[in-house]
């Protein structure tokens, strides 16, 4: 018998073993089963063992090549069973997905990119962060600005989400944070090339910018505000222009006065709370809007949302402290 008919069942063989699948329907059970008794009969036939009076008459040696063509059906019916039972899915989905044959109109428009992502420009770190990255961050940093903690707290909370079961070493680092001399690129040692991207760098190297990032954006969305120094100004870059707030604090008589105008570059809503008063102020076009509250004594938090669609189905949080 010729070694090649030899190779191709211990092929088939291997290939069967390796799918591994059971059936579950009648019909595919009674496929396999005369697959494996047309192998019996092959590998007998090629070992020599049957005499030639013992050859069964609907399988002489001059009829192997149907043999091995009725094992490619038995093959090609179990490999579509096993696609159907297991369809390929691509790296991204973890799924079956429906995909639509045409797309409409309005998908075919592309998003532009998250609008707050700019103000990262505005930032001191000795190299950018990915968007990802500084967007989790100022999410985070959103949720604790109106926190009472202290500031090194905040920053290791922000942070730690980042880099799960490594508070102790966040910890640490939040400390040399916080002194003005490490806030210098030019004092991160651990960083060896400012030309590198974040995600080249150590994690402790990561760390270290992103508490950087974390105390800064803090910074960005508190606005103090006193009798000694009655108005703040704070710019925010977005992808559509600059954003522009002015807070400002006055006091007439009894009453205390708390008023922000803000510069939006597109349309949106400015909205003042305090713990019982509520300022809206709303435009449909970009341009200026302002909010008031007045009261005999102020709160000493005030939350500020500048929403605008546009940018952001999220507004971006700014806490107010007025002191007195």
């Amino acid at each position: 018998m010729n070694r090649d008919s030899e190779s191709f069942q211990k092929y088939l063989l291997g290939f069967l073993a390796s799918i591994n699948q059971p059936e579950n329907q009648r019909g595919n059970r009674e496929d396999t089963d005369k697959g494996d008794h047309l192998l019996s009969q092959t590998a007998t036939i090629n070992s020599g063992e049957l005499k030639l009076g013992s050859i069964p008459q609907t399988f002489l040696l001059g009829e192997i090549p149907t043999v091995q063509e009725r094992f490619q059906a038995v093959i090609k019916r179990r490999l579509q069973i096993h696609t159907e039972n297991h369809p390929p899915l691509f790296p991204w989905e973890t799924q079956i997905v429906d995909y639509p044959d045409t797309l409409d109109e309005p998908s075919l428009v592309f998003s532009p990119n998250w609008g707050w992502m700019a103000q990262q420009s505005k930032l001191n770190l000795p190299i950018p962060l990915p968007e990802k990255v500084f967007q989790e961050l100022l999410a985070r940093c959103q949720q604790m600005v109106t926190s009472s903690l202290p500031i090194g707290a905040k920053l290791v909370q922000v942070v730690e989400g980042l880099f799960p079961s490594e508070s102790h070493t966040i910890n640490n680092l939040a400390g040399l944070v916080l002194r003005s001399s490490y806030r210098s690129p030019e004092t991160l040692e651990t960083v060896p090339n400012i030309e590198s991207d974040y995600s080249d760098l150590g994690s402790q190297q990561q760390m270290a910018i992103s508490l950087m990032a974390a105390q800064q954006l803090l910074d960005n969305l508190t606005l103090p505000v006193s009798p000694s120094k009655p108005v703040v100004e704070r710019l925010w870059l977005t992808s559509a222009g600059a954003l522009n707030l002015r807070v400002e604090y006055h006091s007439q008589g009894d009453t205390k006065l708390l008023r922000v105008y803000g510069d939006l570059p597109t349309q949106g809503i400015l909205t003042l709370r305090g713990d019982n008063s509520i300022a809206m102020a709303q435009s449909s076009i970009p341009g200026c809007l302002s909010v008031e509250i007045s009261c005999q004594q102020l709160h000493p938090t005030y939350t500020l949302e500048v929403e605008c669609p546009e940018l952001d189905q999220l507004p971006l949080l700014f806490v107010i402290n007025p002191t007195i």
